[in-house]
């Protein structure tokens, strides 16, 4: 398969490559004792593969109490990700999610709204700055990730799942890059007043605005200014190609899959997908089952059932990490009766998007603490299985780099670019 076009990165000097490095010396000065190096196997290719790349996870999901002394990702949790299975894993990066769902789209509701995004957003600065400012530093900008990562440290970012907690205010939105917010996933389920959903709430029509409302246009084009990249993930089909269309940057889908492969309204068709590439963003693949492959009747009938047990729906807030524990062990029972789509499905998604609209345009998520997980990658420490299979299927080391962060860093960087380039048009007038 084609590299496509090659775009500059910065690559920092890792333990792992260092160790590689020593390994590879070692093997060199048995061949001149007359000793024949052992051979790699293709499973250890990958494993060093994925010692020497950036790896990024670009959606992570938290709880309202993350950060806190209950809830330390320093330490090991049951959850799918903390910085223990990262280490062990090798994931480099994590996006942590500040999420609030749909609520009244009123004063009253916006404000609540806001309060509980910056709860999330002191959290996750509580874990890097107080509770192990030793194991993991924030990220504002892509060359912080790199710098971040050479230090042997993991590095933290921070996306903001559902502009409905703005309301229709744009300093909401410039506050919350203060905080460290580096993308915006512009709507979640249900339609809100920057554009419609690709899941509308129970009572609402499949569309409100026809895609972005002429505030969500504004929200792009301050996202735009701001350096702040724009997620197209749960957004409706119109929504997504009006914001495509629109920004001066590309855009991002930070979990979405190929609906070529399993027709599920969360997923990216192929005329979406085409448009990623035109826009020249990225499709971060994601790791949730029921987005890879869709469940038999059965077993989403029973998943319905045990979220109703649970309290949990589509239009929740946000859920306890009792609830997520709880819903997370009864997945695991139904997929034990059901199996789970596994790591080759997952790949199966990132080949039909490689080679659809190239190599530049594809990375990697999970969707953790939030439902994701595959067989062979239910959580951080897993992450070395996809790499196993992208060396399986032929990938090379500079695409697997793209996949596993390069085009994200990519992105990121020339968001930052555009930014830099609008607020010197704005100064200068």
């Amino acid at each position: 398969m084609s590299a496509g076009t090659s775009h500059p990165q910065v690559h920092p000097v890792r333990p792992a490559a260092r160790l590689a490095a020593a390994l590879a010396l070692l093997a060199l000065g048995c061949a001149r004792n007359g000793a024949a190096p052992a051979p790699v196997t293709s499973a250890e290719r990958a494993r060093q593969i994925h010692g020497r790349v950036i790896t990024i996870d670009t959606h992570d999901d938290i709880s309202g109490n993350f950060g806190s002394d209950e809830v330390n990702p320093c330490q090991l949790l049951n959850r799918q990700v903390d910085l223990v299975k990262m280490k062990e894993g090798g994931l480099d990066v994590a996006f942590f999610v500040v999420y609030v769902g749909q609520g009244p789209r009123t004063p009253e509701g916006y404000a609540a709204a806001r309060a509980e995004a910056v709860r999330k957003f002191e959290g996750i600065h509580r874990v890097a700055e107080v509770l192990c400012p030793d194991q993991a530093e924030i990220a504002y900008t892509a060359a912080d990730v790199a710098r971040i990562v050479a230090s042997g440290k993991r590095a933290i970012a921070i996306g903001v799942e559902n502009g409905y907690p703005i309301g229709t205010d744009l300093e909401v939105l410039r506050d919350f890059y203060r905080r460290g917010g580096r993308y915006l996933t512009l709507t979640h389920n249900g339609h809100n007043d920057i554009g419609d959903s690709s899941n509308p709430l129970p009572g609402e029509g499949p569309g409100e605005h026809g895609g972005l409302s002429p505030f969500g246009k504004q929200v792009v084009a301050e996202l735009n200014r701001l350096g702040m990249m724009i997620d197209v993930s749960h957004v409706a089909k119109s929504t997504m190609l009006d914001a495509a269309r629109l920004s001066k940057a590309p855009v991002i889908a930070s979990h979405s899959g190929a609906y070529a492969l399993n027709p599920n309204a969360r997923n990216l068709d192929d005329e979406q997908l085409l448009a990623m590439k035109q826009n020249g963003g990225v499709v971060q693949a994601v790791a949730l089952g029921e987005f890879v492959k869709a469940d038999p009747a059965e077993k989403t009938a029973a998943l319905q059932a045990a979220m109703q047990e649970l309290g949990i729906s589509r239009a929740s807030r946000s859920i306890t990490p009792e609830q997520r524990a709880a819903y997370v062990a009864k997945r695991a029972e139904l997929d034990r009766r059901w199996p789970a789509p596994n790591v080759r499905d997952y790949v199966d998604h990132i080949d039909h998007m490689v080679k659809l609209i190239g190599i530049d345009h594809v990375g990697i998520s999970s969707d953790f603490d939030g439902g994701g997980g595959v067989d062979g990658f239910r959580n951080a420490s897993e992450a070395p299985n996809i790499t196993v299979e992208l060396v399986r299927r032929g990938y090379t080391e500079e695409q697997i780099r793209k996949l596993w962060g390069g085009n994200l860093l990519r992105v990121w960087q020339e968001t930052e670019r555009v930014a830099a380039e609008l607020q010197r048009a704005g100064a200068s007038r």
